[in-house]
């Protein structure tokens, strides 16, 4: 039993991690967060002065009624969810890659070089090759930089790949406003649009990358869970000094799972640049690399999870540009929404996996005579 008085230095809420939880408790949590994500953003909606029900209709029609929106949502599925498969390695072994967005760009850069200077020197298909080697090969040592220090030195892997991002921004910037910029452009800094033979064909409407990243899941699922070097990322990600004591070579594995990490991420920038847009622009990482991180936190690193999260969340991001258009909601307000639905979505996982207590709790209390 406390002593009075003790109460003060006991916090009036403690996070504790729950043992275990049913499934059927557990996807309760999660339908009550998608009910609560709903109606909070409802509450949104009516202050914007328009019909919930209406609103959300139109995020689903405008993303799945339609063949040309169907396409839409799968160009934003696709690159999410291969970058969601390029974080898992390096999330399970506990080097948490910030750096997805620049290690995309990088390997965009690289395939645009091909694309812009190169087209005119080789067949479609050699083209096309060599931008996807390229690309492959820059995203992995733009990655490969922060592995080799994080391996060998300690360093931060958050803060330095993230940083690493806002360089290859500015490289990006400078090669549009530079020795890259379109002559033609009417004075407006931007890079041309691509060669036909530089653009990758389509099956069913949508760049042939779809395949070869569903390809990646199914590869990233029996890496991850059935081979050596699976099996070596789980045991640095639980302990590195366990994993030197049986006689692992970690610096070896944190370089090697990173390289691969940023090689997906920079065949992903190929994928954009050769499938998408056509072109290099400051944007075109457009973001995955950041709401990749959010794919595989609720996916909890399960590339098939990630499928349904990544087109779960196209779904809204295609959305969310209908409702812009329909409902005349400013861009802001719909990204509002969308972040409601995935803050809940978010919050719901962590009351999944652990549990409040307060400072009144009751505790049971074995008495001794």
């Amino acid at each position: 039993m406390s002593k009075p008085g003790n109460d003060k230095k006991v916090p009036f809420i403690r996070i504790a991690k729950r043992a275990d939880i049913s499934p059927g408790k557990a996807w309760i949590l999660r339908i009550a967060a998608i009910i609560l994500s709903l109606v909070t953003g409802g509450i949104l909606i009516i202050a914007l002065g328009h019909n919930p029900f209406s609103v959300y209709r139109d995020m689903i029609t405008g993303s799945l009624s339609t063949r040309t929106a169907l396409i839409a949502t799968a160009k934003i599925a696709v690159p999410l969810l291969g970058a969601a498969i390029s974080i898992a390695p390096a999330f399970r072994m506990k080097f948490w890659n910030i750096g997805t967005e620049g290690q995309i760009l990088a390997g965009a850069i690289a395939a645009s070089y091909f694309a812009l200077f190169q087209y005119k020197n080789l067949p479609r298909p050699a083209l096309l090759l060599v931008m996807f080697m390229a690309a492959v090969i820059a995203g992995g040592l733009w990655a490969l930089i922060p592995a080799i220090f994080k391996a060998l030195w300690g360093t931060n892997e958050t803060l330095f790949t993230l940083m690493m991002n806002y360089i290859v921004m500015n490289i990006v910037t400078y090669l549009r406003t530079g020795p890259w910029k379109n002559p033609s452009s009417s004075g407006f800094p931007k890079i041309a649009m691509f060669d036909d033979s530089a653009r990758l064909p389509n099956i069913f409407g949508v760049h042939i990358g779809w395949v070869v990243i569903l390809g990646m899941t199914v590869f990233m699922h029996i890496y991850m869970k059935y081979s050596q070097h699976g099996y070596e990322i789980a045991v640095v990600g639980e302990s590195e000094k366990t994993a030197r004591y049986v006689g692992m070579n970690v610096p070896v594995i944190i370089i090697r799972t990173i390289f691969m990490s940023g090689a997906i991420a920079g065949m992903v920038g190929f994928f954009i640049v050769s499938g998408s847009s056509y072109t290099l622009t400051d944007n075109t990482a457009g973001g995955y690399g950041f709401t990749a991180i959010t794919v595989a936190w609720l996916a909890k690193l399960n590339p098939y999870a990630m499928i349904i999260i990544s087109v779960f969340l196209a779904i809204l991001k295609k959305g969310s540009n209908t409702i812009q258009t329909n409902f005349k909601i400013p861009a802001s307000a719909a990204e509002v929404l969308t972040g409601i639905i995935l803050f809940f979505m978010l919050g719901c996982e962590f009351f999944i996996n652990y549990r409040l207590i307060f400072r009144n709790s009751k505790v049971v209390e074995v008495h001794h005579d």
